[in-house]
Parts: C-alpha cells; sequence; structure tokens
C-alpha cells in the first residue's frame, strides 16, 4: 500500500424489514446514522472513505468492495438482512476475503452472540457472571430461585428486555419463556435477577486493552413498580418514560476501589473473549457489593450518543482520534498476516 492515507470503506447493515419481524428495529435502522457519523470522523483524518451499505445482495455489496480498491473497512455491520446472529458471518467473509478490517474477528463475534456460551467461557476464566440456565421448551421446568430475568439467548441492544422479563413467580415464569420461544425463534436465557446497581465499562485496544472511565445507569426515578433494568424502551426511545428515568453517569460515582474492580474485570472480560479494538462489558452489583458480568458486548454502538463514545469523551480521547487508532491496528493485522515467514521452508 503506497497511498499516503488509505482507502477506508465504512460497511454497515442496511435496514432491511423482515416479513416476520418482532417489531423492534430501531437500532438497526440506527446503523446507517452511525455509519455516516463514522465516515464524517474518518473524513477529517484524510482518507478517501466511502459509505457501502450491505442489502440483500452479499455478491453485489462485495463486488462494491473489490471495486474501489479499498484497504482497510471500518465494520459497522451488526447481522445481515435483519438478522442480528448473521453478524459474525458477514466478519467471517472478510477474513476469508484476506480484508483488514476493524473490530472483533468472526469468532469472539459468534461467541459473544451466544450468551449462554459467552457465561461459560467467562466463568471457566474466573469472572464473576449470575447463575444461569438455557431455557429450550416451553415445559421445561425453572433451576433457579426466583427472582429471576429472561432474555433472548442471541439478541443484542436489549431486544426482547422489558420491565416483565424480571419474574417473580412460577406463572410469570412460563409466560416469559413461552413469549421468548415463540417471539424469537431461540432459546431463552433465564438468570438469577441481580437487584442492585448497573455498570458498564468501555474497553478499547490503544497498544493494548485499555479501560475507559466507568459508566453507570441510574435508577433512582424508576418508579417502585418498575424493577431496575434497562430494558428495549429504557435503551432506544429518548421520549419514553423509562428512557427519562434510567440517565447514564460517566464517569460514575464511585470509589477508586469499585472502579479498579470493574475496569479490571472488563479487561479481563475483553482478553478472555478474544476481543479486538473497542467493546463494552456490563455489570450489575448486588446489595453485598459482588460484581457480575451480565454481557460482553464487542462492536458496540459507536454513535456519538452512545456511551462507548459518552466514555472516550470522559477519557479526553476524540472521536476522530479513536477512529485513527482503530484502522491503525486493523492495518497492522493485516500486515503481520501478510508478511512472509522468512525461515519457511
Amino acid at each position: 500500500m503506497n497511498r499516503p492515507f488509505p482507502r477506508v470503506g465504512i460497511v454497515f447493515n442496511a435496514y432491511e424489514p423482515r416479513s416476520v419481524n418482532t417489531g423492534e428495529r430501531l437500532s438497526e435502522e440506527s446503523v446507517a446514522e452511525m455509519a455516516r457519523e463514522v465516515h464524517d470522523a474518518v473524513k477529517s483524518l484524510g482518507h478517501d472513505a466511502t459509505l457501502i451499505p450491505l442489502q440483500r445482495s452479499l455478491m453485489n455489496f462485495l463486488g462494491r468492495v473489490k471495486e474501489l480498491d479499498l484497504d482497510v473497512l471500518v465494520n459497522l455491520c451488526e447481522g445481515f438482512y435483519g438478522r442480528p446472529q448473521w453478524e459474525s458471518n458477514v466478519a467471517a467473509v472478510f477474513e476469508l476475503l484476506g480484508m483488514a478490517f476493524t473490530g472483533s474477528n468472526s469468532k469472539t463475534l459468534a461467541f459473544c452472540q451466544d450468551k449462554y456460551r459467552a457465561k461459560a467461557i467467562l466463568t471457566a476464566r474466573g469472572l464473576p457472571t449470575a447463575p444461569s440456565q438455557l431455557v429450550t421448551s416451553a415445559d421445561q421446568p425453572l433451576e433457579l430461585r426466583l427472582p429471576v430475568i429472561i432474555k433472548p439467548n442471541s439478541e443484542d441492544a436489549s431486544l426482547g428486555i422489558y420491565p416483565e422479563s424480571v419474574v417473580r413467580d412460577a406463572a410469570s415464569f412460563a409466560v416469559q419463556t413461552r413469549r421468548i420461544l415463540e417471539k424469537y425463534n431461540q432459546p431463552a436465557l433465564v438468570e438469577a435477577f441481580i437487584d442492585g446497581r448497573e455498570f458498564n465499562v468501555s474497553v478499547y485496544e490503544n497498544a493494548g486493552p485499555e479501560a475507559l472511565p466507568v459508566s453507570e445507569l441510574d435508577f433512582s426515578a424508576l418508579p417502585a413498580s418498575s424493577p431496575r433494568i434497562c430494558s428495549y424502551e429504557a435503551k432506544w426511545f429518548e421520549d419514553h418514560a423509562l428512557y427519562l428515568a434510567t440517565p447514564p453517569i460517566c464517569p460514575a460515582p464511585i470509589d477508586d476501589s469499585l472502579r479498579g474492580k470493574l475496569q479490571d474485570a472488563a479487561v479481563g472480560a475483553f482478553k478472555a473473549m478474544g476481543c479486538r479494538d473497542y467493546a463494552r462489558v456490563d455489570f450489575r452489583m448486588d446489595a453485598k457489593g459482588r460484581l457480575f458480568i451480565l454481557e460482553v458486548n464487542p462492536n458496540p454502538d459507536i454513535s456519538l450518543n452512545a456511551g462507548f463514545v459518552r466514555a472516550l469523551k470522559a477519557a479526553s480521547v476524540p472521536y476522530e482520534v479513536f477512529w485513527k487508532t482503530m484502522i491503525g491496528n486493523a492495518l497492522k493485522r493485516k500486515e503481520a498476516h501478510d508478511t512472509p515467514d522468512v525461515g519457511a521452508r
């Protein structure tokens, strides 16, 4: 590559409504807006940058990528054809074609998408997660003590999580597991409900993984009847009462000891899941001060109003500098992969 500035493609999955739709597609529709924000940041660095939507035809998309003779892709694809479960497949295509791209590899994306298996990996590495079970049929009995929270096992962006997802009796357990099985056509992840504070820690790779300032969701304005969680409405609908009642605070008002524990655990989870470039780790803390990892989110929302960028600002890292680092990381990986082994026979 002899160009003074690498040629960059901003790839993202275009919104594709499906005939079978849960109605929860706002997060998917917002990807195009995020891609435009990233495009502007990358252009400001001096790069020749092009927005490339991934739509129904994968072949047309790859043809466009090839036609532009790109040096690196900023991978904002969160799925394909309305299916977040195919996020890892898109990254796998880039790997097969030898393309340099930002963010985590296909293996990490697949592991993190399967929340139950991701918890097993974290537990094996000595990282704390809440007790859980995977429910695959409507007649499967509850194995955990109530209360529990029930969510789809392979969705993200809080899809499928509502106030009624926290259940406190057997009848509600049956209703909510059946809702997940039938509406989302996948197993339900059932976790012990950790009733307490919720934190998240963004991690980005700048030479090595670095934890950004801790963020906390402030639940103090929630009505007493509502469980202290970040539901789908609370995450995406800015005029919704639950959104207004759960503002994020970054940096979180916590002492140095708790901050260090959260940041160390976040970096540990980043490494355990094989994340690259950037990720967000979500936590709950119970009344005894015990921390539990809820999930590891590789390639999280990186739009200007998202939590990750809020943490970058708290750490005084400009958005453009972040993308300069991410593009540099991807190109270094490509260079290392393409360098011949001179000692090979």
